[in-house]
Protein backbone atom coordinates (compact mmCIF):
# COMPACT_ATOMS: atom_id res chain seq x y z
CA UNK A 1 0.00 0.00 0.00
CA UNK A 2 1.53 3.33 -1.03
CA UNK A 3 1.28 6.55 0.92
CA UNK A 4 0.72 9.84 -0.85
CA UNK A 5 2.77 12.81 0.41
CA UNK A 6 1.06 16.20 0.34
CA UNK A 7 3.52 18.63 -1.24
CA UNK A 8 1.06 21.53 -1.32
CA UNK A 9 -0.41 23.70 1.42
CA UNK A 10 -4.09 24.48 1.84
CA UNK A 11 -3.84 27.23 -0.76
CA UNK A 12 -2.54 24.83 -3.37
CA UNK A 13 0.98 26.32 -3.49
CA UNK A 14 3.74 23.68 -3.87
CA UNK A 15 5.91 23.35 -0.77
CA UNK A 16 9.06 23.43 -2.90
CA UNK A 17 8.05 26.83 -4.24
CA UNK A 18 7.35 28.15 -0.75
CA UNK A 19 10.77 26.96 0.43
CA UNK A 20 12.46 28.63 -2.52
CA UNK A 21 10.64 31.91 -1.91
CA UNK A 22 11.17 31.82 1.87
CA UNK A 23 14.67 30.46 2.50
CA UNK A 24 15.37 29.60 6.11
CA UNK A 25 19.06 30.22 5.84
CA UNK A 26 20.36 33.79 6.14
CA UNK A 27 23.02 34.91 3.71
CA UNK A 28 26.11 35.90 5.62
CA UNK A 29 28.04 39.01 4.73
CA UNK A 30 31.78 39.04 4.18
CA UNK A 31 32.25 40.96 7.43
CA UNK A 32 30.32 38.35 9.42
CA UNK A 33 32.43 35.61 7.87
CA UNK A 34 35.63 37.47 8.75
CA UNK A 35 34.36 37.98 12.31
CA UNK A 36 33.76 34.25 12.66
CA UNK A 37 37.23 33.47 11.32
CA UNK A 38 38.78 36.00 13.69
CA UNK A 39 36.93 34.69 16.74
CA UNK A 40 37.79 31.09 15.82
CA UNK A 41 41.45 32.01 15.48
CA UNK A 42 41.45 33.99 18.73
CA UNK A 43 39.79 31.16 20.68
CA UNK A 44 42.26 28.68 19.21
CA UNK A 45 45.13 30.90 20.33
CA UNK A 46 43.69 31.20 23.82
CA UNK A 47 43.11 27.44 24.13
CA UNK A 48 46.59 26.55 22.96
CA UNK A 49 48.55 29.28 24.68
CA UNK A 50 51.39 28.45 27.02
CA UNK A 51 49.99 28.57 30.61
CA UNK A 52 53.38 29.81 31.78
CA UNK A 53 53.46 32.54 29.12
CA UNK A 54 49.84 33.56 28.42
CA UNK A 55 48.84 36.11 25.80
CA UNK A 56 49.23 39.70 26.86
CA UNK A 57 45.91 41.48 27.50
CA UNK A 58 47.11 44.41 25.43
CA UNK A 59 47.67 42.09 22.47
CA UNK A 60 44.14 40.66 22.71
CA UNK A 61 42.70 44.17 23.05
CA UNK A 62 44.65 45.31 19.99
CA UNK A 63 43.30 42.43 17.90
CA UNK A 64 39.75 43.15 19.03
CA UNK A 65 40.22 46.83 18.15
CA UNK A 66 41.39 45.87 14.66
CA UNK A 67 38.28 43.76 14.13
CA UNK A 68 36.10 46.60 15.36
CA UNK A 69 37.80 48.99 12.94
CA UNK A 70 37.22 46.68 9.97
CA UNK A 71 33.58 46.22 10.95
CA UNK A 72 33.11 49.96 11.33
CA UNK A 73 34.63 50.67 7.90
CA UNK A 74 32.36 48.08 6.27
CA UNK A 75 29.28 49.63 7.91
CA UNK A 76 30.44 53.10 6.85
CA UNK A 77 30.89 51.92 3.26
CA UNK A 78 27.40 50.42 3.30
CA UNK A 79 25.93 53.66 4.67
CA UNK A 80 27.76 55.77 2.09
CA UNK A 81 26.58 53.48 -0.72
CA UNK A 82 23.00 53.79 0.49
CA UNK A 83 23.29 57.58 0.74
CA UNK A 84 24.77 57.75 -2.76
CA UNK A 85 21.89 55.71 -4.18
CA UNK A 86 19.34 57.94 -2.45
CA UNK A 87 21.10 61.08 -3.64
CA UNK A 88 21.24 59.84 -7.23
CA UNK A 89 17.54 58.93 -7.15
CA UNK A 90 16.70 62.39 -5.81
CA UNK A 91 18.92 64.06 -8.41
CA UNK A 92 17.30 62.03 -11.17
CA UNK A 93 13.85 63.26 -10.11
CA UNK A 94 15.09 66.85 -10.14
CA UNK A 95 16.73 66.36 -13.54
CA UNK A 96 13.55 65.00 -15.16
CA UNK A 97 11.78 68.24 -14.27
CA UNK A 98 14.21 70.02 -16.64
CA UNK A 99 13.09 68.07 -19.72
CA UNK A 100 11.83 70.56 -22.28
CA UNK A 101 13.55 73.51 -20.59
CA UNK A 102 16.53 75.48 -21.85
CA UNK A 103 19.70 75.61 -19.76
CA UNK A 104 22.96 77.53 -19.81
CA UNK A 105 26.00 75.30 -19.31
CA UNK A 106 29.75 75.84 -19.80
CA UNK A 107 30.48 76.10 -23.52
CA UNK A 108 31.46 78.57 -26.24
CA UNK A 109 29.12 77.70 -29.11
CA UNK A 110 25.89 79.35 -30.22
CA UNK A 111 23.31 78.08 -32.68
CA UNK A 112 21.70 80.71 -34.88
CA UNK A 113 18.26 79.75 -36.21
CA UNK A 114 15.96 82.20 -37.99
CA UNK A 115 17.65 85.25 -36.49
CA UNK A 116 17.67 83.92 -32.94
CA UNK A 117 20.54 82.65 -30.79
CA UNK A 118 20.89 82.38 -27.03
CA UNK A 119 24.19 82.39 -25.18
CA UNK A 120 25.52 83.52 -21.83
CA UNK A 121 28.52 84.61 -19.79
CA UNK A 122 29.59 84.06 -16.20
CA UNK A 123 31.45 86.73 -14.26
CA UNK A 124 33.31 85.74 -11.05
CA UNK A 125 33.43 89.41 -10.01
CA UNK A 126 31.87 92.73 -10.98
CA UNK A 127 33.31 94.27 -14.14
CA UNK A 128 33.26 97.80 -15.52
CA UNK A 129 33.78 96.64 -19.10
CA UNK A 130 32.50 93.47 -20.76
CA UNK A 131 32.73 92.65 -24.47
CA UNK A 132 31.35 89.52 -26.15
CA UNK A 133 32.76 88.65 -29.57
CA UNK A 134 30.88 86.30 -31.91
CA UNK A 135 32.94 84.47 -34.53
CA UNK A 136 32.13 82.49 -37.66
CA UNK A 137 33.34 78.99 -38.49
CA UNK A 138 36.72 80.33 -39.61
CA UNK A 139 37.22 82.16 -36.31
CA UNK A 140 36.68 85.63 -37.80
CA UNK A 141 34.95 88.18 -35.55
CA UNK A 142 31.62 89.14 -37.12
CA UNK A 143 29.85 90.88 -34.25
CA UNK A 144 30.73 92.46 -30.92
CA UNK A 145 28.34 93.06 -28.05
CA UNK A 146 29.42 95.79 -25.62
CA UNK A 147 27.80 95.18 -22.25
CA UNK A 148 29.51 97.90 -20.20
CA UNK A 149 29.33 97.48 -16.42
CA UNK A 150 28.02 94.18 -15.12
CA UNK A 151 27.61 92.63 -11.68
CA UNK A 152 29.11 89.27 -10.78
CA UNK A 153 27.03 86.25 -11.76
CA UNK A 154 25.39 84.67 -14.77
CA UNK A 155 24.12 86.82 -17.63
CA UNK A 156 22.02 85.32 -20.48
CA UNK A 157 22.26 87.07 -23.87
CA UNK A 158 20.37 87.04 -27.14
CA UNK A 159 21.84 87.59 -30.61
CA UNK A 160 19.60 88.52 -33.50
CA UNK A 161 22.05 87.31 -36.13
CA UNK A 162 23.10 90.80 -37.26
CA UNK A 163 26.80 91.33 -38.04
CA UNK A 164 28.77 94.52 -37.42
CA UNK A 165 28.60 95.13 -41.17
CA UNK A 166 24.79 95.20 -41.12
CA UNK A 167 24.30 91.83 -42.83
CA UNK A 168 22.31 88.91 -41.45
CA UNK A 169 24.40 85.86 -40.60
CA UNK A 170 23.33 82.51 -41.99
CA UNK A 171 21.79 79.86 -39.78
CA UNK A 172 24.33 77.55 -38.20
CA UNK A 173 26.94 77.16 -35.49
CA UNK A 174 29.03 80.06 -34.24
CA UNK A 175 31.56 80.45 -31.45
CA UNK A 176 32.02 83.33 -29.05
CA UNK A 177 34.38 84.57 -26.36
CA UNK A 178 34.23 87.22 -23.67
CA UNK A 179 36.68 89.83 -22.41
CA UNK A 180 36.04 91.51 -19.06
CA UNK A 181 38.01 93.89 -16.89
CA UNK A 182 37.73 95.95 -13.74
CA UNK A 183 39.82 99.07 -13.16
CA UNK A 184 42.05 98.06 -16.04
CA UNK A 185 42.69 94.53 -14.71
CA UNK A 186 41.41 91.56 -16.69
CA UNK A 187 38.77 89.29 -15.17
CA UNK A 188 38.63 85.64 -16.20
CA UNK A 189 35.02 85.37 -17.38
CA UNK A 190 33.37 82.17 -18.55
CA UNK A 191 31.23 81.49 -21.61
CA UNK A 192 27.92 79.62 -21.42
CA UNK A 193 26.21 77.74 -24.22
CA UNK A 194 22.46 77.26 -24.48
CA UNK A 195 20.84 73.87 -24.88
CA UNK A 196 17.40 72.34 -24.44
CA UNK A 197 17.11 69.26 -22.24
CA UNK A 198 15.65 66.40 -24.26
CA UNK A 199 16.11 63.48 -21.89
CA UNK A 200 17.86 62.30 -18.73
CA UNK A 201 20.04 59.24 -18.28
CA UNK A 202 21.79 57.68 -15.28
CA UNK A 203 24.90 55.55 -15.03
CA UNK A 204 28.10 54.97 -13.11
CA UNK A 205 29.10 58.59 -13.69
CA UNK A 206 25.82 59.89 -12.24
CA UNK A 207 22.88 61.76 -13.73
CA UNK A 208 23.35 63.21 -17.22
CA UNK A 209 21.23 65.75 -19.08
CA UNK A 210 21.02 64.94 -22.79
CA UNK A 211 20.61 68.12 -24.83
CA UNK A 212 18.71 68.27 -28.10
CA UNK A 213 21.72 69.86 -29.84
CA UNK A 214 23.68 66.65 -29.29
CA UNK A 215 25.60 67.75 -26.22
CA UNK A 216 25.28 66.62 -22.62
CA UNK A 217 25.77 68.12 -19.18
CA UNK A 218 25.56 67.26 -15.53
CA UNK A 219 23.30 68.92 -12.99
CA UNK A 220 26.37 70.69 -11.58
CA UNK A 221 27.02 72.22 -15.03
CA UNK A 222 23.69 74.06 -15.10
CA UNK A 223 24.24 77.76 -14.42
CA UNK A 224 20.76 78.98 -15.28
CA UNK A 225 17.42 77.54 -16.39
CA UNK A 226 15.68 79.53 -19.09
Amino acid sequence: MSTAVNTQNSAGVPAALLNAMNPKTKTRTSVEEEQDKFMTLLLTQLKNQDPLNPMDNAQVTSQMAQLSTVTGIEKLNASMSSMQSSYQASQTMQATSLIGHGVLVPGSSATLADGKAVLGIELPAAADKVTVTIRDGAGRAIHKIELGQQAAGTLPLAWDGKTDGGATAANGQYSFDVAASSAGSAIKAGTLAFGQVGSVSTGASGVKLNLTNGGSATMADVREII
